[in-house]
C-alpha cells in the first residue's frame, strides 16, 4: 500500500488520532468520540470521517451500527504499513520497533544479497555504485546520508528481480530511515562506504556466499551504529 500523503488539516487529523492510538492514548477496543474529535480538530463531520477512512485501510479502526468507530485489535493492525511504522516513531527513537525491524532486515537483506549475486545485471550493479558515490558525498551532510543510504538499500531490493522483494522497501525503508536519523543525527559515526561496497564486490565478482556475508557484516555494524548514537545521547 503507498504511503499516506501527509497534507493540510486532513493529513494532520490521520496522523493525530493514528499516534493516540498507536501509542495506547486511545486504547485498543475504544469506541472514539466522533462530536469531541470533531469539535478538537475544527473539521467537519465529513472530514473526520475521510480522516478515519484511511486509518480503517490500514485496519486500525472500524465502525459497527450501534457501536460507533472503534479501535480493532493490534493484531488486525497493518504493521506491514509504511505509515504505521512511521507513526510509532513519531514521539521519537522506539527501540523496540528497532529492533523488530533490525530483526527483519537481517533476515530479509542477507538471503536478497544473495539473490542479487546470481541476478543482478549492468543497471543494477549501476545504481548500486550511484548509491556508494552519493555515500561518499554525503559524508558529514545527515540528510544527504540517510537519502544515499535508503538508495542503496533500495537498489539493492530491485537487483533480486522478485517484485515481493521489492515491495519490502516499504518496511525496510521506513524503519532504515529512522535508524538512519539516530546514527546520523550525532556529530561522529563511522564510514559507511567500506561496509555496503564489500556487498557490492560481492554481487559483481557473482559470489553469493561473499555477498551475504557482507550484507550480515553490514548489518552487525549497524547495530553497533546504533548502540553507539544511544550511548552519545545517553552522555548528553
Amino acid at each position: 500500500m503507498a504511503q499516506y500523503a501527509r497534507r493540510g488539516v486532513h493529513g494532520q487529523t490521520v496522523e493525530a488520532i493514528a499516534r493516540r492510538i498507536l501509542t495506547g492514548e486511545i486504547a485498543v477496543g475504544a469506541t472514539l468520540n466522533i462530536v469531541a474529535l470533531q469539535e478538537e480538530f475544527g473539521v467537519s463531520l465529513t472530514a473526520l470521517r475521510e480522516a478515519l477512512k484511511v486509518l480503517s485501510a490500514k485496519g486500525i479502526v472500524d465502525a459497527r451500527q450501534k457501536r460507533g468507530t472503534f479501535v480493532r485489535p493490534r493484531a488486525d493492525w497493518n504493521l506491514l504499513d509504511g505509515d504505521v511504522i512511521r507513526w510509532q516513531f513519531a514521539e521519537g527513537p522506539d527501540e523496540r520497533l528497532l529492533e523488530k525491524l533490525h530483526e527483519v532486515r537481517a533476515i530479509i537483506e542477507p538471503a536478497a544479497a544473495r539473490l542479487a549475486a546470481t541476478r543482478a545485471n549492468e543497471d543494477d550493479l549501476a545504481a548500486l555504485d550511484q548509491a556508494l558515490a552519493e555515500m561518499t558525498d554525503a559524508i558529514g551532510d545527515p540528510a544527504a546520508a540517510i537519502a544515499a543510504d535508503l538508495a542503496f538499500h533500495r537498489a539493492l531490493l530491485a537487483a533480486t528481480h522478485n517484485e515481493l522483494l521489492e515491495r519490502m522497501e516499504v518496511v525496510m525503508e521506513t524503519g532504515l530511515a529512522e535508524r538512519d536519523r539516530l546514527v546520523h543525527g550525532g556529530d561522529a559515526h563511522d564510514d559507511p562506504v567500506p561496509s555496503h561496497r564489500a556487498v557490492v564486490d560481492g554481487l559483481r565478482e557473482r559470489d553469493e556466499t561473499a555477498a551475504e556475508t557482507a550484507m550480515r557484516e553490514l548489518l552487525d555494524k549497524a547495530v553497533r551504529d546504533v548502540e553507539k548514537a544511544r550511548g552519545r545521547r545517553g552522555s548528553q
